[in-house]
């Protein structure tokens, strides 16, 4: 089975689609089964308007690259390939870094695929969940400084939640993992500066309700207690992390989607956009711990 994550300007945000094995066919088939909008015309290799830009997660595995001699021509005329690429797909067995998603064939490996999409098509807006669409937060937001009293609250309970996680990571080794949260954590930080300097004159004690609710009676960015278990794995502490960087994106797209005050609307876009970030980020991560996971589970030849 492989991971193909699909990313483009085009897109909300990244999608990973799962090829099962002897399934699989090309990149753009992949994208066409799963409505992928990766652009295409012609299908044959001969048009060049399914170019894409692949990334192996393992870049020095050997993969027994096929380049048609069409995918080879188009690639060379748009100034996508240089003869070192073709010496290593014909000779090496190394993947070059651009292909037609037509002709690639996806294998047995975890591949990212980035693609330009139709310019001709408006950006699309934040992606709105069923979960969303039916999130209130417990109360209405009715003024700026109410949603910059919120914003505050989010911001300064993801920080130390992130800083608790990093803090049992480190205990246990888990640099790396420890690292990505503190690194979370400081851009939470970011945004807690930025709604405190926006609410500078505000009592942020009488703008947040003393029994404001979100779903669990907990602020969005606060996973379940078990993501500061001391014996978690990378993994689970990754996949804490995202279930809250969701919940806080949710929550501003939320707020940007209901909202009647166009102040509100246009700081919570903000907030969604860079929220969105870093989902995306944790999100790679986990496709890199699980592909890791997988290839030191399988047995050598």
């Amino acid at each position: 089975m492989a991971n193909v994550t699909f990313s483009s300007p085009s897109l909300s945000r990244d999608i990973t689609v799962y090829a099962i094995a002897g399934d699989r066919g090309t990149i753009l088939g992949v994208a066409k089964a799963h409505k992928i909008p990766i652009p295409f015309d012609c299908q044959d290799g001969e048009c060049g308007s399914c170019l894409v830009e692949v990334t192996h997660f393992n870049p020095k595995t050997k993969y027994a690259i096929a380049l048609t001699e069409k995918e080879k021509e188009m690639l060379k005329q748009l100034g996508k390939i240089s003869k070192v690429e073709i010496e290593d797909a014909e000779v090496n067995d190394m993947p070059p870094q651009y292909r037609l998603a037509c002709q690639c064939f996806v294998r047995n490996e975890d591949i990212l695929v980035k693609f330009k999409g139709d310019e001709t098509v408006p950006p699309p807006g934040p992606h709105i969940t069923h979960a969303v669409k039916n999130y209130t937060g417990g109360v209405e937001i009715a003024s700026l400084d109410e949603f910059l009293g919120y914003a505050v609250k989010v911001e300064e309970d993801a920080a130390l939640h992130f800083d608790i996680i990093a803090a049992k990571m480190e205990e246990h080794g888990n640099t790396e993992v420890a690292a990505l949260f503190r690194q979370l954590a400081g851009f939470s930080r970011l945004h807690l500066a930025e709604a405190k300097s926006r609410a500078a004159n505000i009592d942020l004690s009488k703008v947040i309700p003393p029994d404001y609710a979100w779903p669990d009676h907990e602020t969005p960015e606060r996973t379940s207690l078990w993501a500061g278990d001391a014996a978690l794995s990378r993994l689970d502490a990754l996949k804490a992390a995202l279930e809250g960087e969701k919940r806080g994106y949710e929550f501003y797209v939320s707020i940007a989607a209901k909202t009647r005050i166009s102040e509100i609307a246009v700081m919570a876009k903000e907030f969604v956009k860079e929220e969105a970030e870093h989902v995306r980020l944790l999100e790679a991560w986990i496709i890199r711990e699980e592909w890791l996971q997988k290839t030191a589970a399988q047995p050598l030849n």
